[in-house]
């Protein structure tokens, strides 16, 4: 499929007022792109994919609860997209009501689980005995309680998605940690961006066979060539009960030649290894220009599998 715009486009998680859509539109760089909300993480992931969008955006962790599966497991299992950036945005929750609803006539809780994980002790303090009921996203949540006759529900949520669906917000920074944030990751289905000199790459690690030492073996890797990990997690490898899989973050490019050494050896030490990408990691400046095939020419050219991988990026 083509994109049907005339303009690039990058498709998020809506509706509009979403914490999606408040990280993207911080990005100065991508102001040329009409932005377009989707429904649900499912389908920004697959019209990405399908070339129906250039360039997709969504959370993929958060400080307080986790990895965002609902990003992770897909692009790890399901899609071949590559990150080109990652955006950290400060989180604040905020309990939104229909106008005039009162707080002890709140019965039920609408939101995204993230959001109301986030918010869990504040609920059990001051709403004890509450529904919670799911959303696909904290700006639907709200959506939702406009749209109904209903002044026992509320929504949790961005300031942003009670001034768009008319709410009154009853309680602001309803979170249960200060320091919240999430990271966001802009997709596309080709390109590497080129070196910053201060970059992360992503991969998954898939295991010839569940071992002793396994992981150690693959952890060697990076120990050798002093490639600093900021992300280690396991994820069941949907194949049998037991066998798992590794995401790993860490710093550098794959152009730097320890780190394309790196991936090379741990190619031919494992079953598979997925390809992630390689971006300028938080804190970056902005970026002048998000083009595909944007891998730099001077760095190393890699050999084996990383040549495989480069090659069709010119």
């Amino acid at each position: 499929m083509v994109n049907e715009f005339s303009e690039p486009t990058v498709a998020y998680l809506g509706p509009r007022g979403t914490f999606t859509e408040e990280a993207l539109f911080s990005l100065d760089d991508l102001k040329g792109y009409r932005a377009v909300p989707l429904g649900s993480f499912k389908e920004v992931l697959e019209r990405t994919e399908a070339g129906e969008f250039d360039l997709g955006f969504l959370p993929i962790e958060n400080s307080i609860e986790g990895t965002v599966l609902a990003t992770l497991d897909p692009m790890v299992f399901e899609h071949h997209l590559l990150i080109q950036r990652e955006v950290e945005l400060e989180i604040h929750q905020n309990l939104l009501v229909k106008p005039g609803t009162e707080r002890t006539e709140i019965k039920t809780i609408i939101s995204y689980s993230h959001a109301t994980a986030q918010c869990a002790n504040y609920i059990k303090h001051n709403l004890p005995g509450v529904t919670i009921s799911t959303a696909d996203s904290t700006a639907q949540a709200a959506q939702i309680v406009a749209e109904s006759d209903d002044h026992t529900l509320a929504a949790i949520g961005p300031l942003v998605a009670a001034q768009i669906y008319g709410l009154w917000v009853e309680t602001e920074q309803i979170e249960d940690f200060a320091n919240n944030k999430t990271r966001f990751v802009l997709l596309s289905r080709t390109g590497v961006p080129e070196m910053t000199g201060c970059d992360k790459t992503s991969i998954v690690c898939f295991q010839l066979a569940d071992r002793p030492g396994s992981l150690l073996g693959i952890l060697e890797h990076f120990a050798r060539r002093s490639i600093n990990l900021s992300k280690l997690e396991s994820r069941p490898a949907k194949s049998v009960m037991g066998e798992y899989c590794f995401i790993i973050d860490f710093e550098g490019h794959i152009r730097d030649e320890p780190v394309a050494e790196c991936l090379e050896a741990i190619s031919d030490s494992q079953a598979g290894v997925k390809f992630l990408g390689s971006y300028p990691r938080v804190p970056v400046s902005s970026l002048k220009d998000i083009e595909k095939n944007s891998v730099s020419r001077v760095g190393y050219v890699g050999k084996g599998w990383v040549r495989e991988l480069l090659n069709p990026l010119g």
